[in-house]
């Protein structure tokens, strides 16, 4: 990897950034106030250190946050996802600060650095003590917690500042205290995912039983907890997006579809999928069109939503809450007969480039939404993703095409899934 480019195109901005090797395994996370200057130092070790485990990094991906605090609970939660083999700096030090969970009826938590007999569940360790009693400052504004060593017998400061849900007083019961302790407990374990699936099946299930006051409750909580990791309030793009395509559910998983065809040749097809805002690789998928001769985008498209939606029902796997599709009234109506050929209700919209009006398979007229609208700024960068996706594919094929290499070459040395 060519070191001092790659770190030039980072940004001097706050975010947690993934080390790749030429097989795409993650073998490092961190964080850092600047990724670019942080990236920087690590890469002057190569020079002193030839047979350092950096030269196995071909490639970094990299996150932005709005803070220090919610990049410290972002780069725990990819720790855990990946399990990089050289995040091992931390493993069972002692000296180094963790969240403490005591073992009571109504546990407390408390910055620890684990000295003499511990009774309870801990998370950690952390470098930076004064860092992490901030992010618990900013977890406690969510999630009201006691911190007393005493249960006092009336409620507190912390009542009144509503930093503590008074246990002590009767405030709740023991279940709904432990409850929330267990949300605590997920975010600072780096369970980010496991958190967000159960806030988004209670809000689904109080939905569903016409609660709508604590489903509201809970959509909130959502918002909050995602804005915890990277600042971004991206569940609110979610739902104003809900709202505006008139969805039965919120469009958490979002799948794009983009199709790359110049002069007709090499023709691809690509999916992008993101997750709760983030791209979510491990689903990206690549298509070599094979079933249609010439410049034929609907044909395409068919094809790709035939092989993409057909294998996910097959094989009983999760389907997208929304299919994206670039284009306009007729791709997006391609797209949709296919899915109810195959017998799914999935919701599809398609977005042209031109005016950026949003298509939909029923409606002959577009939506046009402003142009400082959450839910459009949401579309574009999905839309952007998987045009990016298809045309770095399409271009490798017309390479190899052109050296005369077999095409099945370029798919094995891009080294990603693809539907058969």
């Amino acid at each position: 990897m060519d070191y001092k480019k790659k770190i030039a195109d980072l940004p001097d901005l706050c975010g947690v950034y993934l080390m790749k090797t030429a097989d795409k395994e993650i073998i490092y996370v961190g964080k850092a106030v600047s990724v670019r200057k942080r990236l920087r130092s690590h890469f002057r070790k190569i020079k002193n250190e030839p047979g350092s485990w950096l030269t196995r990094v071909e490639a970094v991906d990299y996150m932005l946050c709005d803070t220090e605090e919610q990049a410290l609970l972002l780069e725990a939660s990819l720790i855990k996802e990946h399990r990089p083999r050289y995040n091992i700096a931390l493993r069972d030090d002692k000296s180094f600060p963790y969240v403490l969970f005591s073992d009571e009826d109504f546990p407390r938590i408390t910055v620890s650095r684990l000295k003499g007999k511990i009774s309870g569940k801990v998370c950690g360790p952390f470098v930076n003590v004064a860092l992490l009693k901030s992010v618990l400052k900013m977890v406690r504004k969510l999630f009201p917690f006691r911190s007393c060593r005493i249960m006092p017998e009336k409620p507190c400061l912390y009542f009144h500042l509503k930093m503590c849900s008074a246990p002590c007083a009767g405030g709740e019961t023991k279940k709904e205290y432990r409850e929330r302790i267990d949300n605590i407990y997920k975010i600072f374990s780096g369970d980010r995912k496991k958190l967000l699936a159960k806030l988004q099946r209670r809000m689904r299930k109080k939905a569903a039983e016409h609660c709508y006051e604590e489903a509201a409750h809970l959509r909130d909580t959502l918002r909050s907890v995602r804005a915890l990791y990277t600042g971004k309030k991206e569940d609110s793009e979610f739902l104003v997006l809900k709202d505006v395509l008139k969805l039965k559910r919120v469009p958490l998983t979002i799948e794009a579809m983009d199709i790359s065809n110049i002069s007709g040749t090499s023709a691809t097809g690509s999916i992008v999928t993101f997750c709760n805002g983030l791209p979510d690789k491990n689903n990206y998928r690549r298509f070599r069109i094979k079933a249609v001769a010439g410049i034929d985008d609907y044909k395409m498209i068919a094809e790709v939503t035939r092989r993409r939606y057909g294998r996910l029902k097959e094989e009983k796997r999760p389907l997208p809450d929304l299919v994206l599709i670039d284009g306009g009234y007729g791709h997006v109506r391609t797209a949709k007969r296919e899915l109810v050929k195959l017998g799914l209700n999935l919701a599809v919209v398609g977005i042209a480039k031109q005016n950026e009006e949003l298509w939909f398979p029923d409606r002959k007229k577009p939506l046009v939404l402003d142009k400082e609208s959450p839910a459009l700024h949401l579309i574009q960068r999905i839309r952007d993703e998987a045009h990016r996706f298809a045309r770095k594919y399409h271009v490798l094929l017309r390479k190899k095409k052109m050296l005369g290499e077999p095409l099945s070459a370029a798919s094995k040395k891009a080294k990603v899934k693809r539907k058969k």
